[in-house]
C-alpha cells in the first residue's frame, strides 16, 4: 500500500486526520504509519452502536468432572492423553501479549522476575511446566506464542537470550495478536503519536483469528494437530497439555475442555462455567444472582461452583466455525492516551473513548459441548495480577514454595 492508497482508505471512512502530521515524519515513520493503515481492521468503528449490549440468555448449571472421578479414572485418562500427545495431535498456545505495567514493569509480563534468591522469570515457570509433559511423554509439543505489537520484539529477544529455557527452538512459533483501533465516543480515531494510530489487542478470543491471519492454521493442518491448549501467561503453576486433562477431553468427545477450580467462596470474583441457552458459556461473578449462588446440585454441592482459570483445550476441527462475525464485539469504555491538537501527549484520568474486544467466553459459547475439568487450586492456580495481596507476586511465591519450587 502506498500513501495515496492509504489516504483514500482513511478518507473513505472519514478518518483522514490521522495524516495531520505526515509531512513532519521521516521516511521510516511514514512507512510505519502506512503499514499500520494497511494492517488494521477499521470495520469495528462501524459497530460502535452494535456491540454486545450486555444482555445474556438463560443460565443453567454445567456439571464438571470432579476430582473423585478424575482420580478413580486416572490410569484411563492418563493413557488416553499420552496416546494423543505422542501421536502429535496436541499443541499449546501461550497468550503472552500483556505488559507488566500493574507489576511496576515496562517489560512484557512474562519477563517479570519472581525469584527471591535467584532469577525465576514468569516465562521460565510456564515453559518449565510444559517441559514436564514433554519429558513425561517423550514428545516435543508444538508451542505457539502470541505476542502483541507492543511486546513482540522484547519477548522474542528475551526468550532467545535465555535459550528458550530449554525448549527446542524449532518447536516454537511466534506471532502477533491482531490489533483493534481505539476511538473517541464519536468514532474518531485517536493518535497515540504523530506516526501511530492508537490501537489495543482485540481481546483474548483474538488468538484464533490472529493465527489464521499469520497463516499458522496451516501448521495445525499439516502436522495433524487436533487439540490446542490455550493458556494465560500469568498463572505460574498451571499444567499445560497434561495427559489426564487431554485424555478426559478426548474421551468425553467434546468441543472444548476447560480447567476449573472449586470456588473458595460463593461470591468469589471468578467467572463460572455454565450453560447459557443450552450451550456452554461463562457467567461472570457480578452476573450471579442470589438464587444462582445458593443453587445446589444433586449432591447438595453449589451448582455454580467451578471458576475458570483461562486454560482451555479446543478441538481444532471446530475452530473454523467460530468466526469473528458470529461473536459479539465488546465495545468497552477505556482511558486512552492520545495526542491533542498541538501534538502533546494526554493521559486521561477518566475513560475517554472506546476499545474493541472479543472474549473467549463468547468463543466457547459458539461451540456445542464443553467439559469443565476440576484441578486442585493449590497445585495449579497461582495467577500474578498484582504486586501484593490477592492473586499477586506474593501469593504466587507462597504457592510455588508450597509445591516445592525453589525461588
Amino acid at each position: 500500500m502506498n500513501y495515496e492508497e492509504a489516504r483514500k482508505k482513511m478518507a473513505d471512512i472519514g478518518q483522514e486526520h490521522i495524516f495531520k502530521y505526515y509531512d513532519e515524519l521521516d521516511e521510516a515513520q511514514k512507512a510505519a504509519l502506512i503499514q499500520q493503515v494497511e494492517d488494521t481492521d477499521f470495520s469495528v468503528l462501524a459497530k460502535i452502536d452494535k456491540g454486545a449490549d450486555g444482555t445474556r440468555g438463560t443460565f443453567a448449571p454445567l456439571a464438571a468432572m470432579q476430582r473423585p472421578e478424575i482420580e478413580a479414572r486416572e490410569k484411563e485418562l492418563y493413557e488416553a492423553g499420552v496416546k494423543t500427545i505422542k501421536a502429535g495431535k496436541t499443541a499449546a498456545l501461550l497468550l503472552a501479549g500483556g505488559m507488566g505495567t500493574r507489576l511496576g514493569s515496562d517489560n512484557p509480563k512474562g519477563m517479570y522476575d519472581i525469584g527471591l534468591t535467584k532469577h525465576v522469570y514468569i516465562f521460565e515457570r510456564i515453559i518449565t511446566n510444559l517441559l514436564d509433559v514433554v519429558k513425561e511423554t517423550d514428545t516435543w509439543i508444538r508451542l505457539f506464542v502470541m505476542t502483541s505489537e507492543k511486546n513482540h520484539d522484547a519477548t522474542v529477544t528475551f526468550l532467545k537470550e535465555h535459550d528458550y529455557f530449554g525448549y527446542k527452538e524449532d518447536r516454537i512459533v511466534f506471532f502477533k495478536q491482531n490489533m483493534a483501533p481505539a476511538c473517541d465516543y464519536n468514532g474518531k480515531l485517536y493518535m497515540e503519536a504523530k506516526d501511530r494510530i492508537s490501537t489495543s489487542p482485540n481481546g483474548n478470543a483474538g488468538w484464533y483469528s490472529s493465527m489464521v491471519r499469520a497463516g499458522l492454521d496451516k501448521i495445525l493442518t499439516d502436522e495433524g494437530i487436533e487439540w490446542i491448549d490455550i493458556f494465560a501467561v500469568d498463572n505460574v503453576l498451571q499444567r499445560i497439555c497434561d495427559p489426564c486433562f487431554v485424555g478426559a477431553t478426548v474421551l468425553a468427545d467434546v468441543s472444548v475442555g476447560a480447567k476449573v477450580v472449586r470456588k473458595a467462596a460463593p461470591d468469589e470474583k471468578v467467572g463460572v462455567m455454565c450453560l447459557e441457552d443450552g450451550r456452554p458459556s461463562i457467567v461472570e461473578y457480578y452476573e450471579l444472582s442470589e438464587d444462582m449462588m445458593n443453587a445446589k446440585d444433586e449432591n447438595g454441592e453449589p451448582a455454580y461452583n467451578y471458576g475458570v482459570i483461562l486454560n482451555y483445550l479446543f478441538r481444532t476441527s471446530e475452530l473454523a466455525s467460530v468466526t469473528d462475525d458470529r461473536m459479539p464485539l465488546h465495545v468497552v469504555k477505556k482511558k486512552i492516551p492520545y495526542i491533542d491538537e498541538s501534538g502533546a501527549l494526554v493521559k486521561p484520568a477518566e475513560p475517554n473513548g472506546f476499545k474493541f474486544e472479543q472474549l473467549v467466553l463468547d468463543m466457547i459459547h459458539q461451540l456445542s459441548t464443553c467439559l469443565p475439568y476440576e484441578v486442585i487450586r493449590e497445585h495449579e492456580f497461582a495467577p500474578i495480577k498484582n504486586p501484593t495481596g490477592i492473586d499477586s507476586v506474593e501469593s504466587a511465591r507462597e504457592l510455588l514454595k508450597q509445591n516445592g519450587i525453589e525461588l
